[in-house]
């Protein structure tokens, strides 16, 4: 029936897009966001050189950038621009696959702490309190430094099992507060059984916020992946990322100031534009819900 049905319906995707051309900042950072994630995606065949190759170790140690190394080379004698190239490729990956680890078990988490009754409830909600009393950089330097040598793959688990408190507090806020909305009053006056409200009236309104946490936590874990790899508990050289880049050039950034500099410069340029779009989403998402009754 469709009065059973009040659900939030997404604005139509030609009416959405329209807005967002209208909004230029979004605009801009899209543009600036695919100018820096093409070339990485596109690294094994764009990149000049061999990101961890060093074709001469003293005639091309620390060079300034040139014509033959548009951005330079390292103490090692390997070239920035590939590795920027590279290391984006892999500072990107980390951040999307942790953030979809993040955003399912925060999403599975607070829906159920919102959506339990009773004692239930209670136990949901104060085991999450108290993770999020832990301080997640503190808890993340712990692990990495008891486990030398950690692989990508536990990188990024570690990375997505460690983010997903806030997230779920955030799920958990719009559960409750969906709950006593007078739609979902109606369809358990209409019979429907709690399993289909939460399925069919909660869970679909739980979408915004979530694509929006998700687009602002990309750009988080790039931080911080980046502050881990630059401390040295991150990903370990020879295999580049942006924050053991900034490593590499951290004690001669005057003298060399290009091996810290252009990884630097990517890591904000790439954290705004994530956030610019996050923002930009979260408007355009907002202004077109609507509760149809």
């Amino acid at each position: 029936m469709a009065s059973e049905i009040p659900l939030s319906q997404m604005p139509a995707a030609s009416a959405r897009a329209s807005w967002l051309e209208r909004d230029r900042s979004a605009v801009i950072a899209a543009v600036v966001l695919a100018a820096i994630a093409i070339p990485c995606i596109l690294a094994p065949l764009a990149a000049p050189y061999d990101p961890i190759a060093q074709p001469a170790i003293l005639e091309l140690q620390n060079k300034a950038p040139s014509l033959s190394h548009p951005l330079g080379t390292d103490g090692f004698s390997r070239d920035v621009l590939s590795r920027l190239m590279y290391g984006g490729r892999l500072s990107l990956s980390v951040a999307i696959v942790a953030t979809l680890v993040s955003i399912t078990l925060g999403t599975a988490y607070g829906a159920a702490a919102g959506y339990a009754r009773g004692i239930g409830a209670s136990v949901l909600d104060r085991v999450l309190d108290a993770l999020l009393s832990i301080p997640r950089v503190l808890l993340l330097i712990a692990v990495f430094a008891t486990w030398p040598g950690i692989p990508l793959a536990g990188f990024v688990v570690i990375l997505g099992l460690t983010g997903w408190y806030g997230v779920a507090r955030l799920v958990r806020g719009q559960v409750l507060a969906l709950k006593a909305q007078d739609f979902v009053a109606s369809a358990r006056a209409l019979g429907a059984s709690r399993s289909r409200i939460f399925i069919r009236h909660i869970l679909p309104n739980v979408v915004t916020p979530v694509v929006v946490a998700a687009t602002l936590g990309i750009g988080h874990v790039i931080v911080l992946e980046a502050g881990l790899s630059w401390l040295g508990i991150g990903l370990r050289p020879p295999t580049p990322s942006w924050g053991n880049m900034i490593q590499d050039g951290s004690d001669q950034i005057r003298a060399h100031w290009w091996i810290s500099l252009f990884p630097g410069l990517a890591i904000v340029m790439t954290v705004m534009a994530f956030n610019v779009l996050g923002d930009a989403l979260l408007r355009a998402l907002s202004r077109g819900r609507s509760v149809v009754t």
